[in-house]
């Protein structure tokens, strides 16, 4: 059944001082439904990043799962936010659900190339291949998806979400583990990740609970993924809905880090 909405606090101040490894956010910011619990009433949607970026210090993008952006909309992204602001991006939905790891050299290479503005700001975070709940272990067509020379050649901090739990298995961590690929850790209604961190430099969760987190267990997530980030890039992600409960909750996370620095 639905989760229970539970209370969140209101987005006050800018970004807390989180640890400089330690990145927060949603994914995505354009929601004009936010207004006004997230966005106050008087900031127009163009200057929805911007806004975003005084509260939040990274966002997954899922514009990229459809359609590749052009570098005057990365331009502009990267003008709207601050150096420490980092973007990650989902994977077109063509290498992960059409071709489903196979074949596609030319789409990663294109995916990589159309990122290079961020690449060369030093603002890219972390690249999601989220994968459908249909797609079933399979470790070596992984281990060959990520033997590519355009993965080698840009050193990008690669991240893993599967949805089928046959995925869950020393054999999958062992082929991530080989090429420093995290596994995302995925916390949703229907389905859990493990809490295994198969890359050295970095890791990442997605909080995809319906009706998002209590203030309790937002201060709970801050004091795990505090640690965590002394020792590799942590990347946090909560759910986006109509709703502006993910970003209050990110913007919750972030002050109880800061407030526990």
């Amino acid at each position: 059944m639905p989760r229970v909405p539970k209370p969140v606090p209101s987005p006050v101040t800018p970004v807390a001082s989180a640890p400089e490894h330690l990145f927060a956010g949603t994914s995505g910011w354009a929601y004009p439904t936010w207004k006004p619990g997230f966005y106050p009433a008087n900031v127009p949607q163009k200057k929805f990043l911007e806004f975003y970026a005084s509260q939040l210090n990274s966002v997954e993008v899922n514009y990229t799962f459809r359609a590749l952006p052009t570098a005057k909309m990365l331009e502009g992204w990267l003008a709207a936010t601050p150096a420490h602001f980092r973007f990650s991006f989902k994977a077109p939905q063509r290498i992960t659900h059409f071709k489903r790891l196979v074949d596609c050299e030319a789409d990663v290479a294109q995916f990589l190339e159309a990122l290079a503005p961020i690449r060369a700001a030093n603002r890219l975070g972390l690249l999601l291949f989220q994968l459908p709940p249909n797609f079933k272990a399979d470790p070596s067509r992984l281990s060959a998806f990520l033997d590519q020379a355009a993965f080698r050649a840009t050193v990008s901090a690669l991240a893993f979400e599967f949805r089928n739990a046959s995925f869950f298995s020393d054999e999958t961590y062992s082929v991530l583990r080989d090429y420093n690929a995290s596994l995302c850790i995925a916390d949703t209604d229907d389905l859990t990740t493990p809490e295994v961190h198969t890359a050295v430099t970095h890791t990442c969760f997605r909080l995809r609970r319906e009706g998002g987190y209590s203030a309790a267990e937002v201060a709970a997530f801050a004091e795990r993924f505090k640690l965590l980030a002394q020792a590799r890039d942590t990347y946090v992600y909560f759910r986006h809905e109509d709703e502006p409960t993910g970003a209050l909750n990110a913007a919750a996370f972030l002050a109880a880090v800061g407030a526990g620095a």
